[in-house]
């Protein structure tokens, strides 16, 4: 009977094998893999040695943490902070014979690929007081299998029934793995189970855009609808129409499920990788971890250093959310950096050894067509992009069509395989606002949607990405371009920046422009750090871009009155105006940094009882005052709220005179002519 049948599939539970580490030392080397061949029992992938030689300038983004209140009916299960993942300890009985949490190492990280010297991982603990990891247990209805869907408890001192604490959306992954090991393959079941469903060499796709368009939920798509506060139905309605995707290769198994859509939470993207110059496997995990425990929805690796390959290997088998990269990197450096001599069976070959490896989606820059790379001869800053100004060069040097387009068929057909999303690349995205919305940019998001419906032909996931740098008052022509020529298929953006003064502080100048193309319909925002233009970001350059999106998203959020999104801000709100200060911090997008700020001038505990801050003291805070008059209101019998303006000036009239009395003078008297 066919996949797409949602009564015929059979949905058996394979185990785990045992043999098999998640992380071997050993897993890098093969390059016998054949293409469209995956066995779930063997992590051996493709490998390419070769050393690279491009220099990385990072092309930066943020995230953000979304708040939703959930009540959960089942069971809510729960991981300590520094304690192993339970789903960790029952189903990959590996992790349990991993061995503690790598300790801290006082020695410089190896530059072994092989065997990396990885350091003490980010602590949920330290970044979140006051947080815990859990777990909601949804029942998925074609098995009965349930599905442990994880969140973030914050605990509030608050007393007020349905206060008492706030549940919040979480990226931070499985707790206390060991990096050399990975975590755990929450999907391998569930992928393996579709697998046993295909015919040898059927052809048939295997994305969850191919399941949707058949009307089957899956367990992912059930997974997204919880963690959304969505129906499932509704989950699976958008991704058949192309309006939503859920980037989830099968060959990465530990991905947690998440989706990329207008209708839902507005998604981040935060860009790692090493250069030339810079950083090493180490450093990357590291980055990785860290981008997971602030927020970032998905990340994408852009090295262009030394190691591409094993880096990717690495971050892959340790990360819980999407993996995108950008094929044409690697494919340039495997050819030596020599633009002649990349072809696109060099870059087929690419595309099948990171499908193996497990890329959730690519950004491949197939809509920048030889006839447009004139236009750019006028542009301040020309073509800005990496990847399509190498597509630019080679179509000048081959003087044929860029290979990407001419070879759409191909990739779609790699992509179906393994559902492999794509994210159509901007390759002449505007670099400063002067080249915005020129003829260049709108003629390639033109083909951006053209190639978007071929895909869609093919059961194929898509998104299409954005700009880049445009000032505020050009940022709504680029959604409604954006939604008509391209269908509707979600928008993912850098930034854009609304304005090119401000090196060191472009995580700002862009956060402005993500939060207001956000609000009018981005599914994505790529972060900024303040390293772009200038450097390879560090681990805090990733957390000040992270929380800048965050804000951006969380700010769209609101503005689309996404279902949910103001809560966090009412209850963080009425924390302020109640002076639970510590509530206040683990409110917070970043707890910690809140809290030192507090400290810097009111550092004792007592200070966290104060009804004031070093800002206004105890005699000027406003909401001290109003505290004291509502109390005195309610004490003089105007609690309940006025219903003429002559009950308004008695009131007003008598709380003055009494005020004056002691000293104050927060009212005046109204005039009798009012």
């Amino acid at each position: 009977m066919a996949l797409g049948s949602f009564q015929t599939l059979p949905w058996s539970s394979l185990g785990h094998s045992k043999g098999t580490p998640l992380c071997p030392v050993g897993f890098l080397g093969r390059a016998d893999r054949a293409p469209f061949t995956r066995n779930f029992a063997s992590e051996a992938v493709c490998s390419s040695s070769s050393v690279l030689g491009a220099g990385l300038l990072a092309i930066s983004s943020l995230l953000a943490t979304r708040a939703t209140v959930r009540r959960s009916s089942g069971t809510l299960r729960r991981c300590k902070p520094g304690s192993r993942n339970s789903q960790s300890a029952t189903a990959i009985p590996e992790i349990q014979e991993s061995g503690p949490v790598v300790q801290q190492q006082p020695v410089r990280p190896s530059s072994d690929p092989y065997n990396p010297n990885f350091r003490s991982a980010a602590q949920f603990a330290e970044a979140y007081p006051s947080s815990e990891k859990m777990y909601h247990e949804v029942s998925y209805e074609p098995t009965g299998e349930v599905l442990q869907v994880p969140f973030r408890r914050v605990h509030l001192t608050d007393k007020t029934p349905g206060f008492e604490h706030l549940d919040l959306y979480d990226t931070s992954g499985p707790l206390g793995c060991d990096p050399r090991h990975g975590i755990p393959k929450l999907r391998a079941q569930w992928v393996a189970a579709r697998s046993d469903q295909l015919e040898e060499g059927s052809g048939a796709a295997v994305t969850q855009m191919h399941y949707a368009k058949r009307g089957l939920i899956t367990q992912e798509m059930a997974f997204v609808a919880a963690r959304e506060g969505m129906e499932p139905e509704f989950v699976r309605s958008e991704v058949a129409r192309g309006r939503a995707v859920m980037p989830l290769n099968r060959n990465h198994p530990e991905a947690e499920p998440m989706i990329i859509g207008r209708k839902f939470k507005v998604k981040i993207n935060a860009n790692i990788g090493n250069s030339a110059v810079a950083s090493n496997i180490e450093e990357e995990v590291e980055k990785l971890q860290w981008s997971c425990l602030w927020g970032a929805d998905n990340i994408m690796d852009l090295s262009t250093g030394r190691h591409i390959h094993e880096t990717r290997e690495w971050i892959i088998r340790n990360s819980p959310i999407p993996v995108g990269t950008v094929p044409i990197y690697q494919a340039f450096e495997k050819v030596g950096g020599d633009i002649a001599k990349l072809t696109w069976e060099v870059f087929r070959e690419t595309l099948i050894e990171q499908a193996e490896q497990g890329v959730d989606y690519w950004t491949i820059h197939a809509g920048l067509l030889f006839r447009f790379v004139p236009l750019t001869a006028k542009r301040l800053t020309g073509i800005v992009s990496r990847g399509g100004s190498i597509h630019a060069k080679l179509c000048m040097i081959s003087g044929e069509e860029n290979f990407a387009y001419q070879h759409w068929d191909d990739i779609l057909e790699i992509c179906s395989k393994y559902d492999i999303t794509l994210s159509i690349g901007d390759g002449l995205r505007p670099g400063c606002i002067r080249d915005a919305n020129d003829e260049a940019q709108f003629n390639e998001l033109k083909v951006q949607g053209h190639l978007t419906r071929r895909a869609w032909e093919k059961d194929v996931q898509v998104m299409n990405e954005g700009p880049g740098h445009v000032p505020l008052h050009k940022i709504p022509q680029n959604m409604r371009n954006q939604l008509e020529w391209c269908s509707e298929a979600p928008f993912y953006t850098l930034g854009p920046l609304t304005t090119d003064i401000a090196p060191g502080y472009d995580h700002i100048t862009s956060a402005i422009g993500a939060a207001n193309i956000g609000a009018m319909g981005t599914a994505m925002l790529c972060y900024v750090t303040p390293k772009e233009h200038l450097g390879l970001p560090n681990r805090e350059d990733v957390k000040a871009g992270i929380i800048a999106y965050s804000i951006a998203a969380h700010a769209a959020d609101l503005a689309k009155e996404h279902p949910g999104a103001q809560t966090r801000d009412d209850m963080l709100s009425k924390a302020r105006f109640e002076f639970r200060w510590n509530d206040q911090f683990n409110l917070s997008l970043d707890p910690v940094t809140a809290r030192k700020m507090h400290d810097e001038t009111l550092p004792t505990d007592s200070s966290k009882d104060s009804k004031f801050c070093s800002m206004c003291g105890p005699k000027f805070c406003s909401m001290k005052i109003t505290e004291d008059v509502r109390a005195y209101a309610k004490a003089n019998g105007y609690e309940e709220e006025t219903e003429s303006m002559e009950e308004t000036k008695e009131f007003v009239n008598v709380t003055s005179g009494a005020f004056a009395d002691v000293g104050d003078t927060v009212f005046l008297p109204i005039p009798e002519d009012v």
